[in-house]
C-alpha cells in the first residue's frame, strides 16, 4: 500500500514571526495556502492574544490534507466599538479593513479563534461576519453557544434571530470551546476540528 502526501504551497508572510506567537506573523499579514478552503482568523499577537494554538491548529489541519490559509488582523485586540464593554477602558478597538473583509471572503470556509471572555468572543464574531458572507467556525476558550449568538443577531446553524434582528452575512455553522489561548491545543479538540471541517467540506461549498 503506498504512502502519499497532499503538496500545499503557502505563499510567504509579508513580514518577520513574533516569539510570543509562536513564530505566527505580525499584524494585518496573511499566509495564503494555493487553494483557497479555510482561513484561520488570528487575533493581533501580543500580551492578551498570544497566537500558539492557532499554528498548532493550522499545522495540523495541513496534516489532514485540509488547505488552510492564516490571517493575522491587524486591529484584533479590544473590542468591537459597538460591544457593551466598549465603554469601560480607553483601549484598543477591534475592526477589521477591507483588505482583510476581501481576502477572508476569497475562502470557503472561516476558523475564528478567540480568546477566554465570552462577550468579546460573541462581538467579534459577530463584527466579522458582518462584512464576511462564507460560513465560520468559531473556535475560543469561553464557553458559549449557538443561543448566545443568536441573542446578539448571529445567524446559526442551530438558532437563527428573529429576521429583522439579523446582523450578520455569514453564519456560524459549528464552535469548539475549551481551547486555552497561549496553551498547546489538545489532540482531541484538534480532532473535534478537523471532523467539523470534513463534514462541511469547503471542496463542496459554493
Amino acid at each position: 500500500m503506498p504512502i502519499d502526501r497532499e503538496t500545499q504551497v503557502v505563499d510567504c508572510r509579508e513580514s518577520m514571526g513574533l516569539d510570543k506567537g509562536g513564530g505566527l506573523a505580525q499584524r494585518g499579514t496573511l499566509s495564503e495556502t494555493g487553494r483557497p478552503d479555510v482561513v484561520a482568523i488570528a487575533m493581533t499577537p501580543g500580551k492578551r492574544h498570544i497566537t500558539k494554538p492557532v499554528c498548532e491548529i493550522t499545522h495540523g489541519l495541513r496534516r489532514e490534507g485540509i488547505q488552510v490559509s492564516v490571517l493575522v488582523l491587524y486591529s484584533g485586540g479590544g473590542v468591537p466599538s459597538d460591544s457593551k464593554d466598549a465603554a469601560i477602558g480607553r483601549g484598543p478597538k477591534f475592526g477589521m479593513t477591507e483588505r482583510e473583509i476581501e481576502q477572508i471572503n476569497r475562502h470557503k470556509l472561516a476558523l475564528i479563534h478567540l480568546g477566554n471572555i465570552k462577550s468579546h468572543v460573541l462581538y467579534k464574531a459577530r463584527d466579522i461576519l458582518r462584512f464576511v458572507s462564507i460560513p465560520a467556525i468559531v473556535v475560543c476558550q469561553a464557553p458559549v453557544d449557538f443561543e448566545d449568538f443568536a441573542k446578539i443577531g448571529v445567524k446559526t446553524r442551530v438558532v437563527n434571530p428573529e429576521p429583522d434582528k439579523i446582523e450578520t452575512l455569514g453564519t456560524v455553522v459549528e464552535i469548539v470551546t475549551g481551547i486555552t489561548r497561549g496553551q498547546t491545543c489538545g489532540r482531541d479538540k484538534l480532532n473535534e476540528i478537523v471532523k467539523d471541517i470534513i463534514r462541511i467540506n469547503p471542496q463542496k461549498l459554493p
